[in-house]
């Protein structure tokens, strides 16, 4: 059974827009939990446009689901992770500027890397993922780095869904048979939606968890975020 897991940052990008604290962030998130969601995930950047850092120390001891933290590992994430010891933590090789994660790791050029830093987390109890593209290579080299999971990066199959969902699913569904293979879990994240995630479960085999916040947010405007909740469940179940 996949898991959902809800990304709120949406929800901070609403409310810093204002100043204040309206929408609540926190409340949401806990609500997300109440209405069925499995995990919470918060991408804070170093600019702090959505999430703020004083977000995750708020959030971390009210969450009864999985926390999971995703970010550019230099040591102010670093630093931060280790102080918040969540379930997950989810390494993505973004510039300090990028709008939204727009790409996956090397595993060959960041080996020595991402093995450094995932030992410390580990060390440290916490499960680690990496953001990654479907290239085979690159997630045979992924086990190399002792993480336990990787997070498929999906916007290629969110953009070809509609054209031709077999050809968008086909590399994902081949990348999830490499991962199994080389013994690491499997997430997937970005730009799935309720039109292309059930579609992208059935054929995407050993789908631990996905992590969903732009299209989930922008339906809950129109069914409500118990509802929208509800909805996603039902495609992963």
């Amino acid at each position: 059974m996949t898991k959902l897991s809800v990304n709120i940052n949406k929800i901070a990008t609403l409310r810093n827009a204002r100043g204040g604290n309206m929408p609540d962030l926190i409340r949401t998130a806990i609500d997300c939990e109440r209405f069925g969601a499995e995990g919470i995930t918060v991408h804070p950047r170093p600019d702090e446009r959505h999430i703020r850092y004083k977000d995750v120390f708020d959030l971390k001891p009210l969450l009864a689901t999985e926390f999971n933290i995703e970010g550019f590992p230099g040591q102010p994430f670093i630093d931060l992770v280790l102080a918040i010891k969540p379930a997950q933590v989810t390494l993505v090789p973004d510039p300090p500027d990028a709008i939204t994660s727009n790409a996956g790791w090397d595993t060959i050029k960041n080996e020595a890397f991402l093995k450094e830093v995932i030992s410390e987390f580990q060390r440290n109890g916490i499960r680690t993922s990496i953001f990654i593209e479907t290239d085979v290579n690159m997630i045979r080299k992924a086990a190399d780095t002792g993480t336990d999971r990787i997070e498929l990066y999906t916007e290629s199959y969110a953009r070809g869904y509609s054209f031709d969902r077999e050809a968008a699913v086909k590399p994902f569904s081949e990348a999830a048979t490499v991962a199994s293979e080389v013994g690491l879990g499997l997430n997937a994240g970005h730009d799935l939606n309720l039109e292309n995630l059930r579609y992208f479960r059935e054929n995407v085999k050993g789908l631990l968890e996905v992590s969903i916040g732009h299209a989930l947010i922008c339906d809950a405007l129109n069914f409500g975020l118990e509802n929208t909740i509800q909805l996603y469940l039902r495609q992963l179940k």
